[in-house]
């Protein structure tokens, strides 16, 4: 049984856990997972080279927020019927008694900030111990490496529930990473009369266009012509990326920013929103009806997820994964690490 550890920013081990045999039995109320698969995102390099925020994570920590797996054990008050099952899990360990948490906004919980595989035990490893309760079980037949993307899905599928789009709007995704292709799916579900894509690079067409987008544009070719848009959806992560899709509104339209750009970087400008009286949302992390309506989209079979991953390696090859992830190479999707050697 092996977990990786981060001790600190750029400096990692493999440690051995023991046989699984010697595993501790899950708590009262916990579950442990047999992990598949755990993707890796600019959060997770943010992690390894030490400037994620402070307060935002704890070292030593085991990584790992985007993942996928079989429930092999469950503690005390758990359902047996669990076992055997497979799953994805909520990141944020929320107190579930606060304010927030009671009115469904777990990711806002008073509590203070605590999240699988920054602040707790992550995924690279071979099992994961979590609470149950933040376990959502997927269908037998599930393709568990396309499922470690559910924890994405989720965080855009927190953002098409904000967006509330309706059929017959014009819609955009600005961004065509991983967020944003999954993005294009969840509005192209909702029969939009326009569905635009704006990226960097004009490789994802193809890829955008058979998501259900229905024009595609480099930043470069925008226009102001181009706009009246009545829902955008921001992905980049970027200052210039969220006044861009701010531009493409109608007086009146609606804005969700699911990006963090860089601390202390110069973003909307509050008059152009105040006078055209934009609405603008936020969304950083998922709570669990996003969580519900992402894993039943995606058992559903409406949420294409396998295309966007273009690497699997073992955890023992951590340090060239996140090589891949920070190597701005147009040919590297989305990673995902294995706890074992790969068949």
């Amino acid at each position: 049984m092996t977990a990786l550890v981060l001790d600190a920013p750029g400096a990692f081990r493999l440690v051995e856990t023991g046989t699984a045999a010697e595993e501790a039995a899950p708590g009262p109320g916990d579950a442990r997972v047999r992990v598949h698969a755990s993707g890796i995102c600019g959060s997770d390099r943010e992690l390894y080279q030490g400037n994620r925020p402070e307060g935002y994570v704890r070292y030593p920590v085991t990584p790992g927020h985007e993942w996928s797996g079989t429930v092999e054990a469950v503690g005390e008050g758990v359902p047996e019927a669990l076992v055997g099952r497979k799953v994805v899990g909520e990141g944020f360990r929320n107190c579930q008694v606060c304010d927030r948490c009671h009115a469904g906004d777990t990711t806002l919980c008073t509590a203070g900030y605590e999240e699988t595989g920054f602040t707790q035990p992550g995924a690279m490893a071979d099992t994961l111990t979590l609470p149950a309760r933040l376990l959502h079980p997927l269908s037998d037949d599930a393709d568990l490496g396309a499922a470690a993307l559910l924890e994405p899905a989720a965080c855009v599928a927190a953002a098409a529930l904000k967006a509330r789009t309706q059929p017959g709007e014009r819609v955009a995704v600005v961004g065509t990473g991983t967020l944003g292709m999954i993005a294009v799916q969840f509005l192209a579900a909702v029969s939009p009369a326009r569905l635009l894509v704006v990226g960097t690079r004009p490789d994802r067409e193809q890829l955008s266009l058979s998501f259900g987008g229905t024009e595609f544009r480099t930043r470069d070719q925008l226009s102001d012509q181009l706009s009246g848009y009545d829902v955008v959806i921001e992905t980049a992560g970027s200052a210039s990326a969220a006044r861009t899709s701010a531009s493409l509104l109608r007086r009146g339209g609606r804005l969700v920013l699911t990006g963090i750009p860089a601390a202390g970087a110069e973003g909307l400008d509050p008059t152009d929103l105040v006078v055209r009286q934009i609405e603008v949302q936020t969304v950083f992390g998922a709570p669990p009806a996003a969580w519900s309506h992402a894993v039943r989209v995606f058992d559903a079979g409406l949420l294409s997820l396998r295309p966007l991953i273009t690497h699997e390696l073992p955890l023992t090859e951590f340090a060239s994964a996140i090589e891949l992830v920070g190597s701005g190479d147009p040919a590297v999707g989305k990673v995902l690490l294995r706890p074992r050697d790969l068949d």
